[in-house]
Formats: structure tokens, sequence, C-alpha cells
């Protein structure tokens, strides 16, 4: 009954969401005569996700060329891929305007601070989608990169921002299809064709996603409820949310595994890469018996070492590739 009545002071809030985005831009017209900078547009295209996107982009591409690789091609690939994310990323911040007003980590941004319009940053997103899109098309020669690209850009933008992040517990099992994407156009980009590496590439960034994303929504579990995000952690509660974190992370070893059964990678991936799944494992089941602030600090901690596996086991991708030659 309490996760109901949290479900339902959420959605209550969700059908506000009109009021909040007229309010938004009237706040715009106020400040449209305050100056803007490069580093506002800079801010909007999230360059953090931006980056730890591209990276895998470009693990999925090494790991395709197996080292033999074509410098411009691959400098094209990463653009069109950054462009088209960016697109998205902007997109975002677009819809989520209103519900970022209400949010203290994000109510300074320049939409919902009114330093920017709304129809300039609508704009900007559109831009630079369709530049990412022409890149990969025409710069890289990679058709199948551009269609998986419009793919993962079309169910970011509308299939979770505009509905799911919106109306169900599930957005984030929805985002993580689109967030599942750049390795994948990377690894395609090479091969022109999508194959197991493609789909355990995929498989792989799918199943990093939700724990990630979970541990910070406990840890910001408040925000969440007051901007009106149905998130797992909100409606469900920790203990349910803690009990989905797991399932995702033990499936996370033996997809790693797979990547060297199959031949893609050798044997220093294999041991990095079950090493630290486990000691995920280890951290998400330890979460269970943590409540309150140490509950927080738990969070924290597992989001943060989210992360630091998905670099290194990036780095661990380029660096241990499978060379046939």
């Amino acid at each position: 009954m309490e996760n109901q009545a949290s479900y339902d002071r959420i959605t209550s809030g969700s059908t506000q969401g009109s009021v909040g985005t007229e309010s938004i831009d009237a706040s715009n017209k106020h400040s449209s005569a305050e100056p803007v900078t490069a580093k506002e547009f800079y801010r909007l295209v999230k360059p953090g996700i931006i980056y730890s996107n591209l990276m895998t982009a470009f693990a999925g591409y090494w790991m395709a060329a197996r080292w033999d690789v074509s410098w411009m091609h691959l400098i094209w690939t990463m653009l069109g891929t950054a462009l088209v994310m960016a697109g998205g990323t902007v997109l975002n911040n677009f819809l989520d305007r209103e519900m970022d007003a209400k949010m203290e980590r994000t109510k300074n941004r320049a939409l919902p601070s009114g330093r920017l319009s709304a129809n300039v940053v609508l704009w900007y997103g559109i831009i630079l989608g369709i530049i990412g899109l022409s890149v990969l098309y025409f710069a890289a020669a990679s058709p199948l990169a551009a269609l998986i690209g419009l793919l993962g850009l079309f169910l970011y933008v509308w299939l979770y921002t505009a509905w799911f992040k919106r109306t169900s517990v599930w957005s984030t099992f929805v985002g993580a299809f689109s967030g599942a994407t750049p390795p994948v156009i990377g690894y395609c980009a090479v091969t022109g064709t999508v194959d197991a590496g493609a789909v355990l590439l995929f498989a792989f960034l799918f199943l990093w996603q939700p724990p990630h994303f979970w541990a910070l929504g406990i840890r910001r579990m408040e925000e969440y409820r007051a901007a009106g995000f149905p998130l797992l952690p909100v409606v469900k509660g920790s203990y349910v949310t803690k009990i989905s974190m797991v399932r995702y992370v033990v499936l996370l070893v033996p997809v790693t595994v797979m990547l060297t059964a199959y031949g893609y990678l050798g044997y220093v991936f294999l041991i990095g890469s079950t090493v630290l799944g486990l000691i995920w494992v280890l951290m998400c089941v330890k979460g269970f018996k943590e409540k309150g602030e140490a509950e927080v600090q738990w969070a924290k901690r597992t989001f943060l070492f989210s992360i630091m596996y998905l670099t290194f086991l990036s780095i661990l991708m380029v660096v241990d590739t499978v060379n046939l030659s």
C-alpha cells in the first residue's frame, strides 16, 4: 500500500507536466536577454554521457577491426556516433525541462533555468542528430551503422524519454535498449553485419545499464520522487530494486565470458571481467543489509564502481582484442 501511495503521488505529479512546461517556457521569455555562452550548448549534450558511450563505441569498433584499423574511418565513425548521441541527449533535455526544474542537481541547467529557449534546444538536438546520421551513412560509408544509430535515437528520445520515463517503472529497462547501441554502431561500421559479436556487445551494455542507474536511483530517491519520475526505487522501494540489480549483474559475468569463448577477446579480458563482475555481485548482495544513510553511501559506492567497471572493461576490450593476423 505504501508503494502504491508513492506511485499515486508520482503519477498525479506527472499529470501536471504541461503546466510545468508552460512555466518553464514562460521563464525562458523573461531570461532571453541573458547572454548565452558556447559552454551552455556544450553542457546540453551531457558530455559525460557522450564520453562514456563513445568509449564503448571505440571498443566495439576495435574489437571488430581486430587491430586492422582504418584510422580515418574510425574517426568518421566516432564523430557520427558522438553527434547522434548528442542529438539524443539534447532532445532529452528538451523533453525533461519541466522535470529537471524540480530536481536539485538539474534545476540550474540552461533550459530549466531559462537561459536557453525551448525552440533553440529542440532545433539544436534535431540538427545534431541529422548531421550524425549523415556522417555515419556517407563519411563512414555504413548504412547499417546509421540505421542502428537512428533506431537508438528513436528509442531513447521517444520510447524512453517521452513515454516510459514518465509513466512506468520499466523505463530503465526500455532505456537500456538505446544505451546498448553505441558499441554495436562501432562494431557494425567495420563488419557491415549483425553477428554474434554485435549481439554480445549489445547484451553486455544492456545488462550493465539498469544496475548502474538504479544505484543512482537509490542514492537520489527523494529527488526523483519529488520530480515525478516513477523510477523502480521510488515505486517499489530499495529492496525490490536491489533484487533486480543482482539479477542483471549476475548475468553480466557469463556474457563477458562468451566474448572470450567466441574468440573475440583474450584471457586477460576473461580474468579481469570475471573478477570485477563477481566483485560487483558481492557489492550488490551486501547492499541488502544497508539501511538509511548507510544505504545511500552503499548506493554511491556501487554507482562509482559500475563506472569503473565499464571503463576498465572497455580498455581491456581494446588491449586484449584477438589479432587474427
